[in-house]
């Protein structure tokens, strides 16, 4: 008798969005946990996302800077095996905010409140069922060109300035305005 293998169906952290859907704006940031410097920038999304609500939507993708940052990686892989149960960015912010709390129980417990049940959390980390997915963030970073985090992407094409609220706001209206451009004459050859 045969078995038949169960497929499981991962969401991946480049389908993990917050935001509108629709909207004309993506901003995407390639950061870990543990930096200082990307928590003061989580800080700064969620003002962009406050701000330009209906008009930006962000995704957050992992590069563990595992040479200075040891936790990074299995809080990242952490931040995925949440997004499995729709909890992603409840434990994306509860991770920035616990950034010098990142053991493997720890993030258990982040996880929890999180307000995720998965009695398998904590095997799925030991095991690192989601490391494919990290690795994955970290070789399209790396393709992209990204050497250092935090570091945003505005439509595609890598942001330069530093990521103050008011640099990424000034490439946000440029990018809504090239956007707004763009719109009209798509619609003169449908």
């Amino acid at each position: 008798m045969a078995f038949k293998k169960e497929v499981v169906e991962i969401i991946e952290p480049k389908d993990v969005f917050v935001g509108n859907p629709d909207a004309p704006v993506t901003l995407m940031e390639f950061g870990e946990y543990e930096s200082e410097a990307c928590a003061r920038a989580n800080e700064v999304v969620k003002q962009l996302l406050e701000t330009y609500e209906g008009k930006i939507r962000f995704n957050f993708r992992h590069f563990p800077l595992t040479r200075v940052h040891q936790r990074a990686l299995k809080a990242a892989e952490a931040a995925v095996a949440t997004a499995q149960d729709g909890k992603f960015w409840e434990m994306h912010n509860i991770l920035f905010a616990n950034r010098r709390n990142l053991g493997t129980t720890s993030l258990k417990l982040h996880s929890k409140e999180a307000g995720v049940n998965n009695k398998h959390f904590l095997d799925d980390l030991v095991n690192a069922m989601y490391g494919w997915q990290v690795q994955g963030d970290l070789r399209n970073g790396l393709d992209r060109g990204v050497k250092d985090v935090p570091t945003f992407f505005i439509n595609d094409v890598m942001f330069t300035g530093k990521p103050t609220f008011s640099e990424l706001s000034k490439a946000i209206d440029e990018a809504l305005k090239q956007a707004k451009k763009k719109k009209p004459a798509a619609k003169q050859r449908a």
